[in-house]
């Protein structure tokens, strides 16, 4: 069965990948120089990573979705599985938001110009003034976008499929615009593919994204953002499956 799948990969799931993520990045990039960035900065996106979910033949299960309320900007923040995390929230969280992602992302061929033009937050570390621009384009998308944010706050990948810390940078947005943090889930990624066996072949395996209850800010300052970023490291602990329960140091963090 394995085989049959990784020969289904070659013929059709890469095929599909590799068209759509150069379609996609060509819509973008023309839609948001052309029309409302809002709308093909985002919708395009989705429709790219539900078709690539769906070539793989990944099923996934969502919930919580009942905690989100319209009308409402969030901070979302996940543990790190996999490459595939990037499908599963881009696909399924059904909220239009941006990312906080690594700058080197802009040198992937199409991905990168899709990123650029569709306004995604660049978070370079390379400088202080760099590092500035980083929070006042998310400051931006979350005041004025009527839009929400994804961070992974672990900074990195997992090695082992287990959570490594969370980073002050997200909840300190939060805390600083009075926004609620809404932690997510990931479950499965890590199995169909590990940071290990990057541009490998995909391994098989159900895929889900579990919604966690906002976190509501109770202050503002430095108690809120320990509080907030205990309170969200704990929830999405909480949904992992058994074997990736428990803190494993991530040595890229």
């Amino acid at each position: 069965m394995k085989f049959l799948y990784c020969i289904y990969q070659v013929f059709i799931a890469f095929p599909v990948t590799i068209v759509m993520t150069i379609w996609t990045a060509l819509l973008v990039g023309i839609g948001c120089t052309l029309g409302d960035g809002h709308f093909w900065g985002y919708y395009p996106g989705r429709w790219w990573a539900r078709t690539i979910t769906r070539a793989f033949l990944l099923p996934v299960k969502v919930e919580g979705r009942e905690h989100l309320e319209p009308n409402q900007s969030y901070v979302f923040v996940s543990n790190h599985q996999g490459a595939f995390d990037i499908f599963l929230i881009y696909g399924f969280l059904g909220r239009n938001f941006k990312w906080m992602m690594k700058h080197q992302i802009q040198k992937i061929p199409f991905v990168g110009y899709a990123c650029r033009k569709s306004h995604q937050i660049m978070v370079n570390k390379s400088g202080v003034s760099k590092i500035r621009k980083t929070y006042d384009d998310a400051r931006d998308i979350l005041q004025h976008a009527n839009c929400s944010v994804v961070v992974f706050p672990e900074g990195a990948r997992s090695f082992t499929g287990h959570m490594g810390e969370f980073r002050k940078g997200a909840f300190m947005l939060a805390d600083e615009l009075q926004l609620p943090v809404v932690p997510l889930t990931i479950n499965g990624t890590f199995n169909v593919m590990p940071r290990t066996r990057d541009w490998h072949f995909a391994s098989w395996h159900p895929l889900s994204l579990t919604i966690h209850q906002a976190i509501y800010p109770v202050g503002q300052g430095p108690q809120n953002i320990q509080a907030t970023m205990h309170q969200a490291y704990d929830s999405v602990m909480s949904a992992l499956t058994p074997e990736y329960q428990g803190f494993v140091e991530n040595p890229d963090q």
